[in-house]
C-alpha cells in the first residue's frame, strides 16, 4: 500500500509537475518559500488548492463508501485511517513519539522534493525520487501515525472520522510544518554557501562579466533586451533581478528552464 501511495506521487507530479511545481502539500509548499523557490504571495493559493482538492477526495470516498454493505460502520473506517497519536490505542505511540516522527519524516520529505527539483538535477528524475521517498517514509510512518506528513490530507482525514481525532490534527500541522521549515532553512543555507564564497572572490571586472552573461541569457529566452539599473557598487544589474522572483523553480523545472537563485542576483 505505501508504495502505491508513492506511485500516486509519481503520476501526480508528472501530470501537473509542470503546471504548479507538483506540491500537493502544505509542507513541500512551505518549504519551497523558505527555500526561494515559490513566492511568499503564492503560498496561501497552494494551501486553499491542496485543502479543497483533499476536501473533496474525502467526499469521493465517503460516497463511494455509502453504498458498501458496512456503511453504517463508516466512521469507524476512517477513524481507523485518521492520523493519530493515542497511547495505549491501537497504535501505542503517545504525542512525543509522533511528533518528532512526523517532523523528521516530513523534513526528509521536504529535502527530497527540494534536491530533486533543483536545476543542477538533469536526470528529471525528481517525481521518482519524491515518490520513492514518499514511499519508503509512509511504510515507516503506518504503524507510528498511520503516515502524516501532508496536513491537508490529516485535515480530510477527520471529516467523517470519531470527533475525537479533531483533537489530535493540531500535531499534524505542526510537526510537518515544523519540518518543512527545518528543511527549507538548511536548503537556503546550503544554496547561499557558494554563492556568498564566490561574491566575495570576485573582482569587479568578473562581477560585470557575470551580469553580462545573465543579461544575454534573459535576452535570448525573451527575445528582448533586459533594462539595466544601477546596483550596489556601480555595477550594472538587469531590473529582472530586482523584482519579485515569485516564479516557481519546482514548475521552471518541469518546464526545463534554469532557475534563478535571487541571493546570486542581488
Amino acid at each position: 500500500m505505501p508504495f502505491g501511495f508513492g506511485l500516486a506521487v509519481v503520476a501526480g507530479m508528472l501530470a501537473f509537475g509542470h503546471i504548479s511545481g507538483g506540491h500537493f502539500n502544505p509542507a513541500i509548499t512551505l518549504g519551497s518559500a523558505l527555500a526561494g523557490r515559490t513566492s511568499w504571495k503564492s503560498v496561501p493559493a497552494y494551501v486553499i488548492a491542496q485543502l479543497v482538492g483533499t476536501s473533496l477526495a474525502a467526499v469521493v470516498l465517503w460516497v463511494i463508501l455509502l453504498s458498501h454493505p458496512a456503511a453504517s460502520q463508516l466512521s469507524q473506517v476512517f477513524t481507523l485511517v485518521a492520523n493519530k497519536y493515542a497511547a495505549g490505542e491501537e497504535l501505542g505511540f503517545g504525542l512525543a513519539g509522533v511528533f518528532l516522527a512526523e517532523t523528521i519524516a516530513t523534513a526528509i520529505l521536504v529535502a527530497v522534493y527540494l534536491g530533486a527539483t533543483s536545476s543542477r538535477d538533469r536526470l528529471r528524475s525528481a517525481p521518482y525520487a519524491v515518490g520513492l521517498a514518499f514511499a519508503v517514509l509512509t511504510a515507516v510512518l503506518i504503524p507510528i501515525s498511520n503516515a502524516g506528513m501532508n496536513p491537508a490530507r490529516s485535515t480530510a482525514g477527520v471529516y467523517f472520522a470519531d470527533p475525537a481525532t479533531l483533537g489530535e490534527l493540531w500535531l499534524f500541522w505542526v510537526a510537518p510544518l515544523l519540518g518543512a521549515v527545518i528543511a527549507g532553512l538548511l536548503y537556503r543555507s546550503a544554496e547561499m554557501v557558494p554563492a556568498s564564497k564566490s561574491g566575495g572572490d570576485a573582482s569587479d571586472g568578473s562581477a560585470e562579466a557575470h551580469v553580462q552573461q545573465k543579461t544575454a541569457a534573459a535576452t535570448a529566452e525573451d527575445a528582448a533586451p533586459a533594462p539595466a539599473a544601477e546596483g550596489p557598487g556601480g555595477r550594472t544589474v538587469p531590473t529582472e533581478a530586482q523584482g519579485d522572483h515569485g516564479a516557481d523553480e519546482a514548475r521552471d523545472f518541469f518546464n526545463g528552464k534554469p532557475s534563478r537563485n535571487p541571493d546570486e542576483e542581488q
